[in-house]
Order: C-alpha cells, then sequence, then structure tokens
C-alpha cells in the first residue's frame, strides 16, 4: 500500500481579468466574451485547491496482481467551481488485462502534460478523466487499450437559446464511447495514437409543429508523443482532430452546435458536431538537479456553426514559461508567466490573460508492505 499526495500553495497576480470561478488558472473559454464582462482588471490571488491526496494497492492473487487506485485533490469544479472542496481523480482497480472505474480515457495522452505550476494546464489538449470499462491485451512500454466509456455532451442553442420549442429537446446517449489507443516505446520516447467514436442524440418532446430531433457521430483522432532529445530536454507534443469530442477536450465549451435550416418549415434549425482542432507543444529543460524549466504552447480551434451566437468561443491559445528550484527532496520552489488568450466566433472580439505565478509544494509518499501469508 503507497499513501502519497502533496500540499501545494499558489499566490499570483491577475493583470487581466477571468470569471472569478477560475481566478488561478488560465482557460480562455473563461475569459470575458466582451469588454469589463468579469469586472476591473488587476487582482491578486492565493490558493491551496492543487493540494492532493492518493492511495495505491497492489493485491497478488490467482489471477493476476490486483491494483487499485484512489485520489482526490481539492480543486472544486461543476457546482462547486471557485470552492476548496473534495474532488474525486481516480477511483480505479485492475485485474490482469482488464480494469474498472474512473481513471484517465484512453482517448488522452497525460505524458504530454508539462512541468508547470498552473493547474489547468494545455487548452488544446485532450485530458478527460472518464468512467470505463477497459480490455488491455498488450501492456507495458507498447501497450493497446480498449475502453467503453460513460457517454455525455453538451450542446450551444445559440440564437435560439431562449425559443420555447428548444425547451423540450432533451439529450440521449444509446451507447457507451468507444476509445482506444496504441502506445509504442522507443529508446528515444514514445509515439501514441488514440482514437474515439461516439453516438449522440436528441430527441424533440414537444407536440407541436415542428421534428428537432436528430443525431450525429462525433469520433476524433489524437497522435501524441514524448521525445528525448537528450537526458535534460523532453519534448511534449499533441496533434488532434475530431467532431464532436470537445468534452474530451481539456478546454472546450460544447460538442454540438445549432445549424440554420430554414429551408426545411418542419426542421427550420438542426444540430451538428463540431470540427475541433488541438495542438500541444512543450519543451521540458532540466538545468541541473536543483533547477529545471518548462516553456511551451497550446491551440484550440473550433468550426462554429451559422446558428451560434457571434460571441461564441472560436479559439483559445495558452503558453507559460517558468523556472522550478528544488532546494531538497520532496520540496520545491517556482515562479512562472502564464498567457492565454480567447477569439470569438464572428464579433472581432479578442482578449487575453497575463498572470504570474508563485508556487510552494512539498510531497510526500509512504509505503507499506506485508509478506504474503
Amino acid at each position: 500500500m503507497e499513501i502519497y499526495g502533496f500540499i501545494m500553495t499558489d499566490v499570483g497576480y491577475n493583470f487581466n481579468q477571468i470569471q472569478s470561478d477560475w481566478y488561478d488558472v488560465v482557460r480562455p473559454t473563461k475569459l470575458p466574451s466582451y469588454k469589463n464582462e468579469y469586472g476591473p482588471d488587476g487582482n491578486y490571488y492565493a490558493s491551496v485547491r492543487q493540494t492532493r491526496l492518493g492511495f495505491k494497492n497492489y493485491f497478488n492473487t490467482g489471477l493476476g496482481e490486483l491494483k487499485t487506485h484512489f485520489e482526490f485533490e481539492l480543486f472544486g469544479t461543476g457546482v462547486d467551481a471557485g470552492q476548496t472542496t473534495f474532488r474525486l481523480r481516480h477511483a480505479y482497480a485492475e485485474l490482469g488485462k482488464f480494469g474498472a472505474g474512473q481513471t484517465w480515457s484512453p482517448f488522452m495522452d497525460i505524458g504530454v502534460f508539462p512541468n508547470s505550476l498552473e493547474y489547468w494546464g494545455p487548452t488544446g489538449m485532450v485530458f478527460f478523466r472518464n468512467i470505463q470499462i477497459r480490455y488491455m491485451p498488450i501492456q507495458g512500454d507498447t501497450r493497446l487499450t480498449i475502453a467503453l466509456e460513460r457517454p455525455g455532451a453538451s450542446a450551444d442553442q445559440g440564437d435560439y437559446a431562449n425559443r420555447v420549442e428548444l425547451q423540450g429537446v432533451k439529450a440521449r446517449f444509446p451507447l457507451p464511447d468507444l476509445s482506444a489507443e496504441y502506445h509504442l516505446g522507443t529508446k528515444w520516447g514514445y509515439i501514441e495514437l488514440a482514437g474515439i467514436v461516439r453516438k449522440i442524440e436528441w430527441k424533440d418532446q414537444n407536440n407541436d409543429q415542428y421534428n428537432l430531433s436528430g443525431d450525429a457521430v462525433g469520433w476524433g483522432l489524437n497522435l501524441s508523443t514524448n521525445i528525448n532529445f537528450s537526458k535534460n530536454d523532453v519534448f511534449r507534443g499533441q496533434v488532434m482532430y475530431g467532431e464532436g469530442v470537445q468534452n474530451y477536450m481539456n478546454d472546450a465549451p460544447v460538442d454540438i452546435g445549432i445549424k440554420n435550416n430554414l429551408s426545411n418549415p418542419v426542421t427550420p434549425v438542426k444540430g451538428v458536431a463540431l470540427p475541433v482542432v488541438g495542438v500541444v507543444a512543450f519543451l521540458d529543460h532540466n538545468w541541473s538537479d536543483k533547477f529545471s524549466t518548462a516553456i511551451g504552447y497550446s491551440m484550440i480551434d473550433i468550426d462554429n456553426s451559422d446558428g451560434q451566437t457571434d460571441s461564441a468561443f472560436k479559439k483559445g491559445q495558452y503558453a507559460l514559461a517558468n523556472i522550478l528550484y528544488t532546494p531538497v527532496k520532496n520540496c520545491m520552489v517556482g515562479a512562472e508567466f502564464q498567457w492565454g488568450n480567447r477569439e470569438n466566433y464572428n464579433d472581432g472580439w479578442s482578449t487575453s490573460i497575463n498572470k504570474i505565478q508563485f508556487s510552494f509544494k512539498y510531497n510526500f509518499s509512504e509505503a507499506f508492505y506485508r509478506k504474503n501469508q
């Protein structure tokens, strides 16, 4: 059994503005969609929300080793957004070639996440912990994973959001999402190709002259890598393209957009899966045993539908550079410059955020062993 985690304190200064629940991260989707939407620029912040605690257990059984993983942190999201509160990260068990529970989706690659202080991470990264059942016929440095994942998606009703005809349109997910990854380990790092396909439906339950029911197939391909340029330099990269897979992205608004179909009196609007591109490119460099730096850029771009509002999210950009110092084992202090940018769909609006963050982190880990009887 292993008990591990860290205590982390972040303090910083936000030179611009962001939605108040996300004061201590950089999320382009949460930047203002018009001038002064979130109040005045220039705010100091402090947070311990990255603090984390986890437990791992390993048991020998007649069917192979049973591994369990339970982990939580204090970064509130959803209804707890902006709060310091319990947030489940992993609740997962694995026996032999089978696994079940909540953990990283096979469609994502956690290896492209940079050694950063900023919590949320690259905006264009595929990043989703999902509830799943998985089969791993090949395991190790080279692996193959196939999973059935919990489905889910969101939609933007755009210019027609207040129309009563849309209030009775409800989502339906008849099938699990199907994802897979093939990870090839090499002497210089690795390369990974992942994919996903999903069925999204919506049913019109209104009793009127319109039929707004519909469906879409979401799909995506994600190519990622780590390249060891030297013993002190690691490149982390990802290129992803898909349609209707935004809820698997680290920072994207909706999977389905509304499209005008005004020539059809029965179905004057319809939903479509929105195309999305995500890019990640970071370099982690070790200056010495005590000093390191991460620097890089990420981008997400969405092909909006014509029924979305002019202020709908179109493109997000993200960049950072830091210097980290480890004076003694398990202790780290660092400083980081962070930048993000948002562009709207069709009104010409673009805005940026600039932040400086200082962080203090203490890691702990303790393993307990019991000899099998």
